[in-house]
């Protein structure tokens, strides 16, 4: 069968470097639920789970060296809405997205979150019309050019910065945080600090010398129980 008679669609499987047996998928992942019955979302819900995993192959492969808990970090700074929409965007895939009317004159094609469902979508496309090897080289060729920036940046920020944009890429409320104790001399105390993700109904205590060390030992921990408890939900649903 022929691809689409479309030569930006066409400079789409030239860059993700594939083209597709069957070109209804792709019509269907760069469908927009405003435009038809027939729309994206389906895939999308596909493409998380292909693209999770294919990720987490990419960097365990990648970076040898790095603990459990450094994996989850940067995992999820990859497939979060901002590094999805940011690949999309170079992609141009807001144009090619189909939209109803209204969605389209609101700058659907703009909109972050849009690109970034269109985008797993498109993972799941491929899974769908070929095998999993062939969907993991598309996600591979994507993430390869920028990894190693992303990856830096994201080891070098702090447990309290990861969890907050962790949290806002998901539309979800931040964290908050209370001191439980604080014991000991002025020089020499000790803080227990709680801190809430209610979305996960996570509840952390850190520790430490100082309120700022406590809420960062708290906010370590409850940033690798959402990465965590975010990965098992998608894996569930898949």
């Amino acid at each position: 069968m022929k691809m689409f008679k479309n030569t930006k669609r066409d400079e789409l499987c030239r860059k993700i470097a594939y083209i597709f047996n069957r070109p209804t998928l792709l019509q269907e992942a760069l469908t927009h639920r405003s435009h038809s019955a027939t729309h994206n979302e389906r895939l999308e819900f596909l493409g998380d789970s292909v693209l999770n995993c294919a990720i987490s192959s990419l960097i365990f492969k990648r970076f040898p060296e790095l603990p459990e808990g450094n994996l989850s970090r940067l995992r999820a700074n990859l497939v979060n809405q901002r590094a999805l929409s940011e690949l999309a965007q170079q992609l141009n895939l807001g144009e090619l997205i189909r939209f109803g009317d209204g969605e389209l004159k609101s700058g659907g094609s703009r909109r972050p979150s849009i690109l970034a469902d269109a985008l797993e979508a498109v993972f799941g496309a491929v899974y769908l019309d070929s095998n999993f090897a062939k969907a993991e080289a598309v996600v591979t060729r994507l993430y390869i050019p920028f990894l190693q920036d992303l990856g830096s940046k994201t080891l070098d920020k702090d447990p309290k910065t990861l969890l907050q944009e962790f949290l806002q890429s998901r539309k979800l409320a931040l964290p908050a945080y209370s001191v439980i104790t604080a014991i000991g001399k002025a020089h020499k105390k000790q803080f227990k600090v709680e801190c809430v993700v209610p979305k996960f109904n996570i509840r952390t205590i850190g520790e430490g010398a100082n309120r700022r060390s406590a809420e960062q030992d708290a906010a370590e921990q409850a940033y690798e129980q959402a990465c965590s408890t975010s990965t098992t939900s998608t894996t569930n649903k898949a």
